[in-house]
């Protein structure tokens, strides 16, 4: 059995340079194929159950996926809720086998995003699982507009709620299908110097692949989630399926086409985390 905490995959990477992946599912397909590139390339994987993906497929559910996935991985596997917005829905990820709980508070005042994730952290670590908290504000792209993290703000975060893992807003943005952006390093670096907990970067996929090597091997950004990446890679092989015979109609003879594409696709996402003796 491999399933394991946030904490147990991002500690490590902390100290041996490297980063885990944190990859956003939207179902079984994805979710096999992540594992499947993970398996071979010999490295830990986060499955993210965000949002949309809890809208189309109920937690319980996606929580006996995941676990199922891990239970029979070479590799360890986390379990992570991806935006959780409210205790009940964290509680309801936790009792349904997740273990790793994202609460976001970001669009709160600082006050109250710091004690409603510390009580989602002391939930958490009572079940013996992870929390992760956000501090500043990640924006969408062609929406809402990101609010930076101020490393002081950020020093407060980290002391006072307690999390494993802190998602901070440095010039990454959600939903980004280019990479003609780019993190704010001196940010990170000052955010770095006031504290010593896991940094995360949500909005992976806007940023360079050689950036994303660079912070991977020298900060402490140890968690880069990518999801619309990934996404576009799946939708691109699903739609070449579709579009290869007009006379298919089976949607599990046509989904297993999107597998091997999408492997491939993720396996070069992973190795871009990797430590340099690797």
């Amino acid at each position: 059995m491999t399933l394991a905490t946030l904490r147990d995959v991002l500690q490590p990477a902390m100290t041996g340079g490297y980063a885990v992946a944190g990859l956003v599912t939207l179902g079984w397909e994805d979710m096999r194929a992540y594992v499947a590139a993970a398996e071979a390339e010999n490295c830990p994987v986060i499955l993210q159950a965000g949002p949309g993906c809890r809208e189309h497929t109920p937690l319980p559910i996606l929580g006996k996926m995941m676990r199922h996935l891990a239970e029979r991985a070479s590799v360890p596997v986390v379990a992570h809720l991806d935006h959780g917005y409210t205790f009940e829905e964290c509680r309801e990820a936790l009792e349904s086998g997740f273990t790793s709980l994202m609460f976001d508070g970001s669009r709160k005042p600082l006050q109250q995003n710091i004690d409603e994730t510390a009580a989602i952290a002391e939930m958490a670590h009572a079940a013996g699982i992870s929390c992760e908290g956000e501090i500043g504000f990640v924006g969408y792209s062609g929406g809402e507009n990101s609010a930076g993290t101020d490393p002081a703000e950020a020093a407060q975060f980290a002391a006072e709620t307690g999390v494993d893992a802190m998602a901070i807003s440095v010039g990454n943005v959600h939903l980004q299908t280019d990479k003609d952006g780019g993190l704010d390093e001196p940010q990170i670096r000052a955010i770095e110097a006031v504290t010593d907990i896991p940094l995360v970067i949500h909005g992976g996929s806007g940023v360079p692949i050689a950036q994303r090597t660079s912070l991977a091997r020298g900060s402490n950004v140890c968690k880069f989630n990518i999801g619309t990446e990934l996404r576009m890679a799946f939708g691109a092989a699903l739609r070449a399926s579709v579009n290869s015979n007009a006379d298919r109609f089976d949607r599990v003879q046509i989904l297993k086409d999107t597998h091997d594409p999408l492997v491939t696709a993720t396996r070069g996402v992973l190795r871009a985390f990797m430590a340099k003796d690797n």
